[in-house]
């Protein structure tokens, strides 16, 4: 993939390039609707494709906070087209990486020697590129590291590119105003951590010690002498993504551990530990060749508050979710209902929350759970895109929190799906404490 060898760094840059993108596109707006007064019959798939492209190109070469957006919009496959979701789904692992100057600049502003001072032998050229940064292959006395550097700019221009992008947010995702300030608003906290590599150091040792136990599960060995606010040194774990792992055709046993490994990740982090990994795309695992789950990021770490916690995993029980008064109490909580709704809306709500609910639990009501199951996902599927059109849903509902566990569990589902994997869902299930049902 062709080299970057610059990045727009200061926000007139930056606002520039959205400037010249929003132009681009309503081109493609204008192509379009011109082509549609001599063939009424034309569909948007053309029109989906110049933009996703368009939009792409310029995300990508802004990189940061912007790509990052669309890295986490292209996991939910019922939000945006299927053009959006091709073209934004490179941003996992695949974004265009920067030059060698630009690499040897950052390291020299860091560190105030070059990466060749640093170890014994460093790859100029990166291995994998995605939305905050990109890793290089290192060596250092006999170890192969890989090392992860943070694009310039990037840390410093998150608020300001939320801003710029969200207009394209508010076409892409149909979303009220202030729905979607809640969750940009969110989105900005998890990135400034996710930009905050120190942090990231400490998390991924403490969460890999935590997880240490977990079959099938495996993590690299950090290391902060060699790591800094813009660098972060690790050991090289040698693997396939997703996607690579599927093309070998693996057997069914194999998927089966590997789902299981997954499911067992999560599910331990949130109902134990009240604090998950957060970003759960395919560029954040490797399968290794002895077939473990090797995980390599922990950049977005979401925490769940027990006012969170406590009434969203409590309608995952059956007991909870049968009974009407219960259930209601715990979407108040959530703020999915809210103080000001008529009886009618209370009704209204309630019913298709539960249904929603009803869905997400499906996996927990068993002691085992086939994710190759399509009529289950079809359900899922078809559930999100009803009530995206729903005028009822264009309003904000529930509490923040519900933005990162949605994607963290619906990205897990994905993923699962994608393995066809038969996992043991009776493995570290919701957690309610004495203290948590006062």
């Amino acid at each position: 993939m062709k080299e970057q060898k610059s990045i727009p760094t200061s926000k007139t840059q930056r606002s520039a390039k959205f400037v010249k993108t929003g132009l681009q596109v309503g081109g493609n707006y204008i192509k379009y609707y011109s082509k549609k007064l001599f063939n009424p019959d034309l569909t948007r798939d053309g029109l989906n494709e110049d933009n996703a492209a368009d939009i792409y190109a310029s995300l990508s070469e802004l990189k940061g906070s912007a790509l990052k957006v669309a890295q986490m919009l292209s996991m939910d496959k019922n939000i945006l087209p299927r053009a959006y979701v091709n073209k934004f789904t490179q941003s996992q692992y695949n974004a265009p990486p920067l030059s060698g100057p630009l690499v040897v600049r950052t390291f020299t502003r860091h560190f105030g020697k070059s990466p060749e001072q640093i170890y014994d032998r460093f790859d100029i050229r990166s291995t994998h590129a995605a939305s905050i940064g990109q890793v290089h292959r290192a060596e250092l006395n006999g170890k192969t590291l890989a090392v992860k550097i943070q694009y310039p700019g990037v840390g410093d221009s998150i608020s300001s590119d939320l801003k710029l992008v969200k207009p394209f947010a508010f076409r892409l995702l149909g979303m009220s105003e202030k729905e979607l300030n809640v969750y940009m608003q969110e989105v900005e906290e998890r990135l400034l951590e996710e930009t905050d590599y120190e942090l990231e150091v400490r998390r991924s040792q403490q969460f890999s010690q935590a997880c240490k136990h977990l079959d099938h599960v495996v993590f690299p060995t950090y290391y902060p002498e060699l790591s800094g606010p813009r660098v972060i040194t690790m050991d090289w774990l040698e693997g396939v993504h997703l996607k690579e792992f599927l093309q070998t055709n693996p057997s069914q046993e194999l998927r089966d551990r590997i789902g299981q490994a997954l499911w067992d990740f999560y599910n331990f982090q949130q109902h134990e530990l009240r604090a998950v990994h957060a970003d759960p795309h395919p560029g954040n695992f490797l399968i290794t060749p002895d077939g473990k789950l090797g995980i390599i990021d922990f950049g977005c770490i979401k925490e769940m508050p027990g006012e969170f916690y406590r009434p969203f995993f409590s309608l995952i029980l059956t007991d909870v979710l049968q009974n009407k008064q219960l259930t209601l109490q715990a979407f108040r909580e959530l703020e999915m209902i809210l103080p000001d709704d008529t009886a009618a809306e209370v009704d209204f709500y309630y019913e298709a929350y539960r249904e929603m609910i009803g869905l997400f639990a499906k996996p927990y009501a068993t002691a085992e759970f086939d994710f190759s199951d399509q009529q289950f996902f079809e359900k899922l599927y078809s559930y999100g895109e009803r009530i995206s059109k729903m005028p009822e849903f264009k309003q904000a509902r529930g509490v923040k929190h519900f933005i990162y566990v949605n994607r963290t569990n619906f990205g897990l589902y994905t993923i699962l799906h994608d393995l066809r994997a038969r996992v043991k869902t009776s493995r570290y299930r919701p957690v309610l404490t004495i203290t948590d049902q006062k």
